[in-house]
């Protein structure tokens, strides 16, 4: 899964048409939540063994259809197989259209990054490649340490704390991410990546303080009627805007950033980021509402605005750009 979580948006982001990179990128996203979704709603049916018995459908679905799907062709010119590039090509974008200006789009740019030695995982740190590391990792960094595998995780035992029936919490919650990823998918395109990011992380911020002021109530038994309200549209709240962009929206953009000759080492290192960050929120989520109830979902609140501030400084907008027009903007 840690190999695929970093594979799949790039292979995406490499074989799809600028004006369709963001939204294919994001329906991998789609997918998941999807995926997630129908395992919280089963799960409420299913015995745990049954449960994980049933991922052995997709799995096998998706072992017999990579024997049907071409190989990239930014992939194919790294590699100097120039026909097996261009009939790729030619068959993702159909057999009637016209390629030869984004394959000599294409071979130019590789042929310049020829010309640099090949990265290793020290060599990241040079001026030339510090920017697409810096947003890729930084992306990866706000969207875990924001909280979500805590919440997500930890879903119906929040809603149990604040009073509130856990198995209704748990179906809207998985209803919703699925709802808001779909449209995610359909405007990010159009919106842009930078907008969609500013607007989610500024939800987080929100939802956070909900749930936060909820156990403030509980915990100083005060205004008790209020509190299962709070928490519910606290977390609803977040899981919404975590779905409309800081979910989807960083593998979108570190999928786009990284030169190709840096991509695996820079991808795996944003991957190893982002899954080190949702071991490390899992691990101490628990630790922390012991601690603090109220004062964890405050801290949650903190980190999501600090990003909002990351996002605004540093990242760059990709919309409607080649993935060579964005690399050679964000490493000159």
């Amino acid at each position: 899964m840690g190999v695929f979580s970093y594979v799949v948006p790039v292979f995406i982001a490499e074989i799809a048409p600028k004006n369709l990179r963001g939204a294919l990128t994001t329906a991998n996203q789609l997918m998941i939540c999807a995926g997630v979704s129908v395992a919280f709603i089963i799960g409420t049916v299913l015995t745990w063994r049954a449960l994980a018995l049933t991922g052995i459908i997709p799995c096998a679905i998706l072992f017999l259809g990579l024997f049907f799907i071409p190989e990239s062709p930014r992939w194919l010119a790294k590699t100097g197989k120039e026909k097996e590039f261009e009939a790729a090509l030619q068959k993702l974008r159909g057999k009637d259209a016209d390629i030869t200006h984004e394959a000599a789009e294409i071979q130019d740019y590789i042929e310049t990054l020829e010309r640099l030695p090949k990265a290793g995982m020290l060599d990241l740190f040079q001026r030339r490649y510090l920017r697409s590391v810096t947003i890729g990792v930084g992306l990866m960094v706000f969207q875990q340490f924001g909280g979500i595998n805590g919440i997500c995780f930890y879903t119906s035992t929040i809603f149990e704390s604040a009073g509130f029936s856990s198995s209704v919490g748990t179906i809207i919650y998985a209803i919703l991410q699925v709802v808001v990823t779909g449209l995610n998918t359909i405007v990010i395109d159009r919106a842009g990546r930078k907008p969609l990011l500013l607007v989610s992380a500024t939800g987080l911020v929100l939802g956070c303080l909900l749930v936060g002021v909820s156990f403030f109530l509980k915990d100083h038994e005060l205004g008790l009627e209020s509190v299962p309200a709070l928490a519910v549209t606290g977390i609803l709240l977040y899981i919404a805007a975590f779905s409309a962009g800081m979910g989807a929206v960083p593998w979108v953009v570190m999928s786009e950033i990284f030169p190709i000759n840096i991509k695996g080492v820079g991808g795996s290192l944003a991957t190893l980021v982002n899954w080190f960050g949702a071991w490390l929120v899992s691990y101490t989520f628990n630790f922390l509402m012991t601690w603090s109830s109220y004062g964890t979902f405050i801290l949650y609140a903190a980190i999501n605005a600090l990003g909002i501030l990351f996002m605004i400084i540093v990242v760059p907008e990709t919309k409607g750009r080649t993935l060579e027009q964005i690399q050679a903007a964000i490493n000159a």
